[in-house]
């Protein structure tokens, strides 16, 4: 399914009062009881402003400093797109070819190897893999790298073989062999992480500063970053663990502030009006607030096409329980990947059409865009693992009322 640009697109009418309502019952709604989060920021945008945002319950459990709007999150995997966004713009200007052999912007990636499975001691059956992995993989998962928390395969790596994980952000948690041979499956993984590194190559700069450069100040987004500012850092959201169904805040957990890579798959933190503001680039045809082209229209409309064929994205099993229980949005629905997002090919329950756009964060953030009726929103909490059942009905029911306030 091709897309629409989405400054071409009347978008429908909001109406704010009954999102202002519903939207800020289901939030409060959500911090209490005994299947709550401890605390929730969440915003609603069209291509033209927020038209909602709103916090509710606290920062931390055993601190009660109350959520705020500007509050500041770890990201995780809502950190994809942005990385997606600057390759795409490289490719833009004819620096990056998505298509080529990914190792001949950085060599390291060909040397890699697909893993058939383990022998009867335990050791790695390796080959070589069929062809090149391209960007274009890397970007759609269809590369044939995976998650330790979502792969069997890959979580022996960690266990038993030594491989770091990737919240260690070193090159060495990145040296993993191939589930598969490129471009033949579809698999949930870290090829973004080296597509920062591809990005990298092309512009003889570090991540951060690309990013920085090419889409976090020209959209406007001050509290987005691979580090945390001291204003940010008192801000900054706990994450909580859900321990047999009791919520425990972790002041430990940090993005590493010294990283050896800025990991292009997870690394960022950000604020909910932040994210907003990408989101609502991408309903604009690639343009920010203040009218700076970001994406070319064109490059808008191609790279939110699937982009993945035949193949379709799958439900992932939780193999590592305290970090994620299993996840599949919208069972039963057709999704596949386009270039920065997931693909609901089918109509979800929640009234979002056919052909949005979505995807999440492993501490149980959540967003969306709809190029067809001009909406988007974001959810963001911090709890683990990810796909916790109260954080996905919260947001399920955050997004159903957004689609409930939409004018006829």
């Amino acid at each position: 399914m091709s897309s629409v640009p989405a400054d071409r697109l009347p978008p429908r009418r909001i109406d704010t009062d009954r999102l202002t309502a519903e939207a800020g019952r289901v939030l409060d709604e959500w911090v209490q009881g005994e299947r709550r989060v401890p605390g929730i920021v969440a915003g609603v945008t069209t291509p033209e402003r927020t038209v909602f945002l709103d916090a509710s319950g606290v920062r931390a459990l055993d601190d009660e400093q109350p959520m705020t709007v500007d509050s500041v999150f770890g990201i995780f995997s809502a950190t994809k797109a942005i990385t997606a966004t600057v390759a795409l713009q490289l490719a833009e200007e004819g620096a990056l070819d998505l298509h080529a052999p990914a190792r001949s912007y950085v060599p390291d990636i060909g040397e890699l190897q697909v893993i058939d499975g383990f022998d009867d001691d335990g050791g790695l059956l390796l080959r070589p893999p069929a062809a090149d992995l391209t960007t274009h993989q890397l970007l759609t998962h269809t590369a044939g790298f995976g998650y330790d928390f979502f792969n069997e395969t890959y979580r022996r790596l960690t266990a038993d073989h030594g491989v770091p994980a990737v919240a260690t952000a070193t090159r060495a948690s990145l040296r993993t062999p191939l589930l598969f041979d490129p471009g033949t499956e579809w698999e949930y993984g870290s090829g973004l992480d080296w597509a920062g590194l591809v990005i990298e190559a092309v512009a003889g700069r570090r991540l951060r500063d690309v990013m920085d450069d090419r889409v976090l100040t020209p959209l406007g987004m001050s509290d987005t970053g691979f580090a945390l500012s001291d204003d940010a850092r008192r801000r900054r959201a706990t994450l909580h663990m859900r321990k047999r169904g009791e919520l425990v805040p972790n002041h430990r957990w940090a993005q590493p502030t010294d990283p050896e890579i800025d990991m292009g798959g997870q690394g960022l933190y950000s604020t909910v009006p932040d994210y907003l503001r990408f989101l609502r680039m991408w309903l604009r045809g690639g343009r920010s607030d203040t009218g700076q082209q970001i994406l070319r229209p064109d490059t808008v409309e191609i790279a939110l096409r699937n982009q993945i064929g035949d193949l379709a994205v799958r439900r992932l099993p939780g193999v590592i329980p305290p970090l994620s229980h299993d996840v599949e949005f919208f069972s039963g629905t057709p999704k596949s990947w386009s270039y920065p997002f997931m693909v609901n090919d089918a109509d979800a329950p929640t009234g979002r059409p056919a052909g949005s756009q979505s995807w999440a964060g492993l501490a149980n953030l959540y967003y969306w865009i709809d190029p067809h009726n001009g909406v988007g929103g974001f959810w963001a909490s911090q709890v683990f693992p990810f796909f916790d059942p109260a954080a996905v009905d919260g947001y399920l029911a955050f997004e159903a009322a957004t689609y409930r306030a939409l004018a006829d």
